[in-house]
Protein backbone atom coordinates (compact mmCIF):
# COMPACT_ATOMS: atom_id res chain seq x y z
CA UNK A 1 0.00 0.00 0.00
CA UNK A 2 1.36 3.46 -1.54
CA UNK A 3 0.86 6.00 1.52
CA UNK A 4 0.35 9.48 -0.23
CA UNK A 5 -0.59 12.15 2.39
CA UNK A 6 -0.56 13.00 6.21
CA UNK A 7 -2.40 14.43 8.51
CA UNK A 8 -0.85 17.28 11.48
CA UNK A 9 -1.58 19.43 13.84
CA UNK A 10 -1.20 22.60 12.55
CA UNK A 11 -0.93 26.02 14.38
CA UNK A 12 -1.19 29.69 13.07
CA UNK A 13 -1.35 33.03 13.66
CA UNK A 14 -3.54 35.04 12.16
CA UNK A 15 -3.28 38.82 10.90
CA UNK A 16 -6.08 39.43 13.06
CA UNK A 17 -3.85 38.29 16.32
CA UNK A 18 -5.61 35.24 16.47
CA UNK A 19 -4.29 31.70 17.38
CA UNK A 20 -5.79 28.74 15.12
CA UNK A 21 -5.01 25.26 15.62
CA UNK A 22 -6.62 23.12 13.30
CA UNK A 23 -5.69 19.85 11.01
CA UNK A 24 -3.91 19.87 8.30
CA UNK A 25 -3.61 17.04 5.12
CA UNK A 26 -0.63 17.07 2.89
CA UNK A 27 1.40 15.18 0.03
CA UNK A 28 3.69 12.96 1.33
CA UNK A 29 6.82 13.72 -1.22
CA UNK A 30 8.78 10.77 -2.11
CA UNK A 31 11.36 9.62 -0.10
CA UNK A 32 14.99 10.63 -0.56
CA UNK A 33 18.01 7.73 -0.23
CA UNK A 34 18.22 8.60 3.26
CA UNK A 35 14.73 9.47 4.85
CA UNK A 36 12.31 6.96 5.91
CA UNK A 37 8.66 6.98 6.53
CA UNK A 38 7.26 6.58 10.27
CA UNK A 39 3.60 5.91 11.19
CA UNK A 40 3.12 7.97 14.40
CA UNK A 41 1.95 5.78 17.25
CA UNK A 42 2.40 7.76 20.07
CA UNK A 43 3.72 11.67 20.52
CA UNK A 44 3.93 12.83 24.57
CA UNK A 45 2.39 16.97 25.02
CA UNK A 46 5.83 18.09 26.50
CA UNK A 47 5.56 21.85 28.05
CA UNK A 48 8.12 22.99 25.15
CA UNK A 49 5.36 21.82 22.26
CA UNK A 50 3.14 24.25 24.30
CA UNK A 51 5.27 27.44 23.51
CA UNK A 52 5.04 26.95 19.33
CA UNK A 53 1.02 25.33 19.86
CA UNK A 54 0.01 28.09 21.52
CA UNK A 55 1.93 31.35 20.50
CA UNK A 56 1.18 33.29 23.75
CA UNK A 57 -2.75 33.29 23.12
CA UNK A 58 -4.70 34.33 25.86
CA UNK A 59 -7.02 30.48 25.96
CA UNK A 60 -9.44 31.93 27.95
CA UNK A 61 -10.85 33.54 25.05
CA UNK A 62 -10.80 29.89 23.20
CA UNK A 63 -13.71 28.92 21.04
CA UNK A 64 -14.13 25.59 19.11
CA UNK A 65 -15.49 24.75 15.80
CA UNK A 66 -15.55 22.96 12.91
CA UNK A 67 -16.38 19.09 13.34
CA UNK A 68 -15.95 16.23 15.66
CA UNK A 69 -12.87 14.78 13.27
CA UNK A 70 -12.26 18.21 11.54
CA UNK A 71 -12.45 20.68 14.69
CA UNK A 72 -10.72 24.07 15.08
CA UNK A 73 -9.80 25.91 17.90
CA UNK A 74 -9.37 30.13 18.51
CA UNK A 75 -7.90 32.03 21.12
CA UNK A 76 -7.22 35.39 21.04
CA UNK A 77 -3.36 36.57 20.94
CA UNK A 78 -2.78 40.54 23.11
CA UNK A 79 -1.92 42.89 20.99
CA UNK A 80 1.59 43.22 22.76
CA UNK A 81 2.66 39.78 22.14
CA UNK A 82 2.82 39.86 18.29
CA UNK A 83 5.31 41.84 17.61
CA UNK A 84 7.51 38.73 18.81
CA UNK A 85 5.31 36.62 16.43
CA UNK A 86 5.72 38.40 13.33
CA UNK A 87 7.58 35.97 12.07
CA UNK A 88 4.85 33.64 12.38
CA UNK A 89 1.92 35.18 11.38
CA UNK A 90 0.28 33.30 8.12
CA UNK A 91 1.94 30.05 8.42
CA UNK A 92 0.75 26.54 9.36
CA UNK A 93 3.60 25.09 12.16
CA UNK A 94 3.46 21.66 12.43
CA UNK A 95 3.51 20.75 15.99
CA UNK A 96 5.13 18.04 18.39
CA UNK A 97 8.97 17.60 19.27
CA UNK A 98 9.34 14.07 20.01
CA UNK A 99 7.26 11.01 19.00
CA UNK A 100 7.23 6.82 18.62
CA UNK A 101 6.36 4.76 15.11
CA UNK A 102 6.98 2.29 13.04
CA UNK A 103 8.67 2.46 9.97
CA UNK A 104 6.63 1.31 6.98
CA UNK A 105 8.94 2.93 4.29
CA UNK A 106 12.32 3.99 3.60
CA UNK A 107 14.89 5.39 1.27
CA UNK A 108 17.07 2.90 -0.85
CA UNK A 109 19.87 3.28 1.89
CA UNK A 110 17.93 3.27 5.00
CA UNK A 111 15.92 -0.30 4.32
CA UNK A 112 17.41 -1.75 7.69
CA UNK A 113 15.00 0.18 9.07
CA UNK A 114 12.19 -0.70 7.99
CA UNK A 115 9.58 -2.12 10.24
CA UNK A 116 11.70 -1.32 12.93
CA UNK A 117 10.01 0.89 15.93
CA UNK A 118 12.06 4.12 15.95
CA UNK A 119 11.88 7.34 18.75
CA UNK A 120 13.16 10.70 16.80
CA UNK A 121 12.80 14.01 18.05
CA UNK A 122 12.49 15.08 14.15
CA UNK A 123 9.87 17.55 14.73
CA UNK A 124 6.12 17.54 13.22
CA UNK A 125 5.29 14.59 15.16
CA UNK A 126 1.59 15.29 16.00
CA UNK A 127 0.97 13.61 12.41
CA UNK A 128 -0.33 10.44 11.67
CA UNK A 129 2.60 10.25 9.55
CA UNK A 130 6.16 12.06 9.16
CA UNK A 131 9.27 12.08 6.74
CA UNK A 132 12.34 11.69 8.88
CA UNK A 133 16.30 11.05 8.45
CA UNK A 134 17.43 7.92 8.97
CA UNK A 135 19.97 9.37 11.04
CA UNK A 136 17.60 10.89 13.05
CA UNK A 137 15.72 8.14 14.35
CA UNK A 138 16.79 5.43 17.64
CA UNK A 139 15.84 1.75 17.27
CA UNK A 140 13.61 1.00 19.92
CA UNK A 141 14.93 -2.12 21.90
CA UNK A 142 12.92 -5.52 20.71
CA UNK A 143 10.08 -5.82 23.75
CA UNK A 144 9.36 -1.85 24.14
CA UNK A 145 6.19 -0.70 22.31
CA UNK A 146 6.17 3.07 20.92
CA UNK A 147 4.39 4.01 23.77
CA UNK A 148 7.07 3.24 26.37
CA UNK A 149 9.48 5.35 23.72
CA UNK A 150 7.13 7.88 22.48
CA UNK A 151 9.29 10.57 25.85
CA UNK A 152 12.39 9.01 24.47
CA UNK A 153 14.49 12.04 23.40
CA UNK A 154 12.88 15.26 25.43
CA UNK A 155 12.87 14.25 29.18
CA UNK A 156 15.44 11.93 29.28
CA UNK A 157 17.95 13.15 27.75
CA UNK A 158 17.38 16.73 29.38
CA UNK A 159 17.44 14.86 32.88
CA UNK A 160 20.95 13.45 31.76
CA UNK A 161 22.21 16.55 30.50
CA UNK A 162 21.54 17.86 33.73
CA UNK A 163 24.36 16.26 35.58
CA UNK A 164 26.40 15.96 32.67
CA UNK A 165 26.67 20.04 32.88
CA UNK A 166 26.91 19.36 37.09
CA UNK A 167 30.11 17.17 36.01
CA UNK A 168 31.50 19.63 33.51
CA UNK A 169 31.11 22.61 35.41
CA UNK A 170 32.50 21.13 38.51
CA UNK A 171 29.70 21.25 40.78
CA UNK A 172 29.51 18.42 43.10
CA UNK A 173 25.14 18.24 43.81
CA UNK A 174 21.76 19.48 42.14
CA UNK A 175 18.61 21.75 42.88
CA UNK A 176 15.90 20.78 40.60
CA UNK A 177 12.33 22.57 40.62
CA UNK A 178 8.60 20.92 39.42
CA UNK A 179 10.89 18.39 40.90
CA UNK A 180 7.97 15.48 40.64
CA UNK A 181 7.55 16.13 37.25
CA UNK A 182 8.34 12.88 34.60
CA UNK A 183 11.24 14.62 34.14
CA UNK A 184 11.58 15.15 37.87
CA UNK A 185 10.95 11.79 38.54
CA UNK A 186 13.89 10.70 36.16
CA UNK A 187 16.39 12.64 37.45
CA UNK A 188 15.63 11.62 40.85
CA UNK A 189 16.15 7.97 39.65
CA UNK A 190 19.37 9.29 37.68
CA UNK A 191 20.72 10.89 41.00
CA UNK A 192 19.70 7.48 42.51
CA UNK A 193 21.92 5.11 40.55
CA UNK A 194 24.92 7.38 39.91
CA UNK A 195 25.09 8.89 43.77
CA UNK A 196 24.69 12.27 42.99
CA UNK A 197 22.91 14.51 45.63
CA UNK A 198 19.49 16.41 44.81
CA UNK A 199 17.51 18.97 46.39
CA UNK A 200 13.95 18.40 45.17
CA UNK A 201 11.72 21.61 45.21
CA UNK A 202 7.99 20.52 45.02
CA UNK A 203 4.46 23.05 45.72
CA UNK A 204 2.13 20.48 47.09
CA UNK A 205 2.72 17.78 50.25
CA UNK A 206 1.22 14.88 48.13
CA UNK A 207 4.34 15.68 45.45
CA UNK A 208 6.83 15.67 48.35
CA UNK A 209 5.33 12.45 49.50
CA UNK A 210 5.67 10.76 45.64
CA UNK A 211 9.19 11.35 45.30
CA UNK A 212 10.21 10.40 49.22
CA UNK A 213 8.42 7.03 47.89
CA UNK A 214 10.60 6.86 44.92
CA UNK A 215 13.87 7.20 47.45
CA UNK A 216 14.53 10.96 47.18
CA UNK A 217 16.36 12.32 50.18
CA UNK A 218 15.89 15.89 50.05
CA UNK A 219 12.50 17.20 49.06
CA UNK A 220 11.60 20.58 50.16
CA UNK A 221 8.00 22.41 49.60
CA UNK A 222 8.33 25.92 48.22
CA UNK A 223 4.18 26.49 49.73
CA UNK A 224 5.95 26.18 53.87
CA UNK A 225 6.52 28.72 55.68
CA UNK A 226 9.79 27.34 56.52
CA UNK A 227 10.70 26.98 52.91
CA UNK A 228 13.86 29.10 53.10
CA UNK A 229 15.27 27.39 56.41
CA UNK A 230 14.47 23.92 55.16
CA UNK A 231 15.75 24.84 51.22
CA UNK A 232 19.52 26.09 53.08
CA UNK A 233 20.03 23.51 55.17
CA UNK A 234 18.90 20.59 52.01
CA UNK A 235 21.84 22.84 50.01
CA UNK A 236 24.43 22.42 52.87
CA UNK A 237 23.78 18.89 53.77
CA UNK A 238 24.66 18.28 49.87
CA UNK A 239 26.46 21.33 49.33
CA UNK A 240 24.58 21.94 45.89
CA UNK A 241 25.79 24.88 44.18
CA UNK A 242 24.43 24.42 40.79
CA UNK A 243 20.14 24.31 40.08
CA UNK A 244 17.97 24.25 37.12
CA UNK A 245 14.26 25.95 37.48
CA UNK A 246 11.51 25.04 35.21
CA UNK A 247 9.16 27.76 36.66
CA UNK A 248 11.28 30.66 34.79
CA UNK A 249 9.42 33.50 36.16
CA UNK A 250 8.64 34.98 39.81
CA UNK A 251 11.25 34.85 43.19
CA UNK A 252 12.48 31.19 42.74
CA UNK A 253 15.88 31.21 41.37
CA UNK A 254 16.52 34.11 43.34
CA UNK A 255 15.67 31.56 46.14
CA UNK A 256 17.53 29.22 44.94
CA UNK A 257 20.49 31.36 44.76
CA UNK A 258 20.07 32.87 48.02
CA UNK A 259 20.18 29.46 49.69
CA UNK A 260 23.46 28.29 48.34
CA UNK A 261 25.13 31.77 49.66
CA UNK A 262 23.67 31.03 53.05
CA UNK A 263 24.62 27.39 53.26
CA UNK A 264 28.23 28.54 51.78
CA UNK A 265 28.52 31.35 54.48
CA UNK A 266 27.98 29.12 57.05
CA UNK A 267 31.77 27.94 58.13
CA UNK A 268 32.81 31.35 57.03
CA UNK A 269 35.75 32.63 58.96
CA UNK A 270 36.22 35.84 57.62
CA UNK A 271 33.85 38.15 56.56
CA UNK A 272 33.59 39.82 52.43
CA UNK A 273 30.89 42.15 51.39
CA UNK A 274 31.45 40.29 48.12
CA UNK A 275 30.11 37.12 49.28
CA UNK A 276 31.26 33.71 48.99
CA UNK A 277 34.05 33.16 46.32
CA UNK A 278 32.69 30.08 45.56
CA UNK A 279 30.35 30.14 42.42
CA UNK A 280 26.23 29.84 42.05
CA UNK A 281 24.76 28.96 38.95
CA UNK A 282 20.83 28.22 38.51
CA UNK A 283 19.65 27.76 35.13
CA UNK A 284 16.31 28.53 33.54
CA UNK A 285 14.82 25.70 30.93
CA UNK A 286 10.68 26.55 31.42
CA UNK A 287 7.80 28.46 31.74
CA UNK A 288 5.52 27.84 34.12
CA UNK A 289 5.65 30.72 35.80
CA UNK A 290 4.92 33.46 32.68
CA UNK A 291 5.98 36.21 34.94
CA UNK A 292 9.07 38.05 34.47
CA UNK A 293 12.17 36.43 36.73
CA UNK A 294 12.87 38.30 39.98
CA UNK A 295 16.29 38.63 41.35
CA UNK A 296 16.66 39.63 44.64
CA UNK A 297 20.82 40.10 45.01
CA UNK A 298 21.58 39.21 48.53
CA UNK A 299 24.64 36.24 47.89
CA UNK A 300 27.70 38.20 46.95
CA UNK A 301 29.19 38.28 43.30
CA UNK A 302 29.79 34.40 42.53
CA UNK A 303 26.83 33.91 40.54
CA UNK A 304 25.03 33.60 37.46
CA UNK A 305 21.47 32.94 36.02
CA UNK A 306 21.07 31.95 32.16
CA UNK A 307 18.98 29.95 30.01
CA UNK A 308 19.37 25.93 29.06
CA UNK A 309 18.41 24.26 25.80
CA UNK A 310 18.68 20.36 25.61
CA UNK A 311 19.63 21.21 21.25
CA UNK A 312 22.19 23.53 22.34
CA UNK A 313 23.87 21.33 25.20
CA UNK A 314 23.92 18.40 22.67
CA UNK A 315 25.67 20.44 20.06
CA UNK A 316 28.33 21.14 22.58
CA UNK A 317 29.33 18.18 23.79
CA UNK A 318 29.58 16.19 20.69
CA UNK A 319 27.86 13.12 18.54
CA UNK A 320 30.20 10.70 20.26
CA UNK A 321 28.62 12.07 23.73
CA UNK A 322 25.48 11.99 22.83
CA UNK A 323 25.47 8.71 21.37
CA UNK A 324 26.24 7.55 24.83
CA UNK A 325 23.46 9.41 26.84
CA UNK A 326 21.27 8.22 23.88
CA UNK A 327 22.24 4.65 24.76
CA UNK A 328 21.30 5.00 28.21
CA UNK A 329 17.98 5.81 27.66
CA UNK A 330 17.27 2.54 25.20
CA UNK A 331 18.41 0.60 27.81
CA UNK A 332 15.70 2.06 30.57
CA UNK A 333 13.34 2.71 28.91
CA UNK A 334 10.80 0.71 31.19
CA UNK A 335 12.68 1.08 34.39
CA UNK A 336 14.72 4.82 35.11
CA UNK A 337 13.59 6.88 31.98
CA UNK A 338 9.78 5.38 32.01
CA UNK A 339 7.04 7.42 31.61
CA UNK A 340 3.66 8.25 32.66
CA UNK A 341 0.61 9.74 31.15
CA UNK A 342 -2.93 10.73 32.13
CA UNK A 343 -4.73 10.88 29.35
CA UNK A 344 -4.36 9.96 25.94
CA UNK A 345 -6.59 11.41 23.11
CA UNK A 346 -5.75 11.25 18.79
CA UNK A 347 -5.69 14.37 16.75
CA UNK A 348 -9.19 15.48 16.94
CA UNK A 349 -8.95 14.84 20.36
CA UNK A 350 -6.23 17.17 20.75
CA UNK A 351 -7.81 19.94 19.82
CA UNK A 352 -10.79 19.73 21.80
CA UNK A 353 -11.30 22.91 24.28
CA UNK A 354 -11.62 20.32 27.31
CA UNK A 355 -8.68 18.54 26.22
CA UNK A 356 -7.10 21.93 26.10
CA UNK A 357 -8.00 23.53 29.17
CA UNK A 358 -6.86 20.72 30.66
CA UNK A 359 -3.34 19.75 29.48
CA UNK A 360 -1.99 23.78 28.70
CA UNK A 361 -2.04 23.59 32.90
CA UNK A 362 0.72 21.74 32.75
CA UNK A 363 0.27 20.15 36.02
CA UNK A 364 2.40 17.73 38.23
CA UNK A 365 0.96 14.49 36.89
CA UNK A 366 -1.76 15.22 34.13
CA UNK A 367 0.74 14.44 30.79
CA UNK A 368 -1.08 13.92 28.04
CA UNK A 369 -0.08 11.56 25.15
CA UNK A 370 -1.24 11.90 21.37
CA UNK A 371 -1.63 9.37 19.63
CA UNK A 372 -1.27 10.15 16.14
CA UNK A 373 -2.02 6.69 14.21
CA UNK A 374 -3.18 4.22 17.13
CA UNK A 375 -1.41 1.16 18.38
Amino acid sequence: MTIDQSTRLVSTVTEQAMLELSLQTTAIKPLGEDEVLIRVEAAPMNPSDQAVLFAFADLSTGRQSGTAQNPVFEAQIPAAMMRMLKARVGKAMPVGNEGAGTVVATGAKAEALRGKTVATMAGGMFADYRVARASDCLVVPEGVSAREAASSVVNPMTALSMVDVMRREGHQALVHTAAASNLGQMLNRICIEDGVELVNIVRKPQQAELLRDLGARHVVNSSDEDFMPQLVEAVATTGATLGFDATGGGHLASQILTAMEAALSRDASQYSVYGSTTHKQVYLYGGLDRSPTQLNRAYGMAWGVGGFLLPNHLARIGQAEVGKLFARVMGGLKTTFASHYAQEVDLPGALQLEAIQRYSQQATGDKFLVTPAGA
